[in-house]
């Protein structure tokens, strides 16, 4: 089942989308990534072909809904500033709409969000088989403040919890997109719990929050032989900024006592520095980085769990066989939660992925999809 992707914000004087229609159904899915800005309305409507009203553009299927209708004669405008990197991943019966076409409703929206170390692509495969058991619903892949495209996207401080939940709300807000399902892994899973927070009332609209292998408070270590992100990332510091090889730090993550899997990973941060491949830098921001998992360590959200407002369900998944320890006190509270917010008139679930260690997509995708599943259902379009 097709889909769709946009790795950047566009403009708004000129190209700027909101939805896009599906492609035509092939045997898996389909992406198109937009990163270059176009300099004028007209050439941004002829590269992209897009449809005006009911006529049909020729030599593509790609038809895409204009949210700022404006003359295309203009040939100058100032784009707005880009707020993160991200890709949209659409079923194939996504339908678009005109900015003011009150008559098709809002698409609804998931957006995923990775964990430290990683980027919106580690969701990629499992958001395609989302989209094609879910074609009426549309994925948004967000590479967080200094992770992944977006750590080209300087940003001001504090590096935390808190501003990296507020970016994914500018977000989506520029896009103007309004999620119905939250999910989040390990840091990520935090700033899901922090971006319901921060929007600080009753939701219009049921929104289910999922928190995959993380608590609101204390983030507890694994145990011994297991990767620590924490060393991870005091290593990662140490190593060049520009290397010769991926192979050089792979090498050097075992010697230094890094599963092989958690090696292989972190390598595919690694990106060439020119068209020759001779040299390898990092996408990531590592200071950065360092701030963020210091504000994941520090933050504490058990207050907002245990208050939820109405119009929020909130989920935690366990991983069985968890890096991270998880303890009986934060097990305790979590049930505790699930009593009073149903009394609320919100919703706290605990759930336990068998066969999973922290990385919960990729040990056990078949048994997280099934999870999962039950908000895309209850909320179907």
């Amino acid at each position: 089942m097709p889909t769709v992707s946009y790795s950047t914000a566009s403009s708004s004087g000129g190209c700027r989308f909101m939805f896009q229609s599906a492609l035509p159904a092939i045997n898996s899915p389909n992406f198109i990534r937009i990163r270059t800005h176009f300099q004028s309305d007209r050439l941004c409507m002829h590269r992209l072909a897009l449809v005006n009203g009911d006529r049909k553009a020729r030599g593509t299927t790609v038809r895409m809904a204009l949210v700022d209708e404006r003359l295309t004669t203009s040939q100058n405008f100032t784009e707005p500033p880009r707020i993160l990197a991200y890709d949209l991943v659409q079923g194939a019966l996504v339908k678009w709409r005109w900015k003011e076409d009150k008559s098709v409703p809002d698409t609804p929206t998931a957006v995923l969000l990775h964990g430290i170390l990683g980027s919106g692509k580690n969701w990629g495969t499992f958001a395609r088989r989302l989209a094609h058991e879910f074609p009426t619903w549309q994925f948004l892949l967000v590479d967080l403040r200094c992770h992944g495209d977006s750590a080209s996207l300087k940003k001001r401080g504090p590096h935390s919890v808190a501003s990296t939940a507020s970016d994914v709300l500018k977000l989506v807000g520029q896009l103007r997109l309004t999620p119905r399902v939250l999910v989040g892994h390990s840091f990520g899973g935090k700033v899901v719990l922090s971006m319901v927070e921060q929007a600080a009332k009753p939701l219009p609209r049921p929104v289910r929050a999922w928190v995959l292998d993380a608590t609101p408070g204390k983030v507890r270590a694994g145990g011994d032989g297991e990767d620590h992100p924490r060393e991870l990332i005091s290593f990662l510091r140490t190593l060049p900024k520009v290397v010769s090889s991926k192979r050089e730090v792979l090498n050097a993550l075992i010697k230094e006592g890094f599963s092989n899997d958690v090696a292989q990973w972190v390598i595919t941060n690694l990106r060439p520095t020119g068209p020759s491949c001779s040299s390898f830098s990092w996408t990531f921001d590592l200071d950065g980085i360092s701030q963020l998992y210091q504000s994941y360590e520090d933050t504490n959200l058990w207050n907002f769990v245990e208050n939820l407002p109405r119009g929020v369900h909130v989920n935690f998944l366990k991983a069985e066989r968890s890096l991270h320890r998880w303890a009986l006190e934060d097990l305790q509270r979590i049930h505790a939660a699930e009593e009073l917010a149903s009394e609320e008139g919100g919703g706290v679930e605990m759930h336990v992925l068998e066969d999973a260690g922290h990385w919960v997509h990729t040990d056990n995708p078949d048994g997280l999809f099934r999870i999962l599943s039950s908000s895309f259902q209850f909320l179907r379009a």
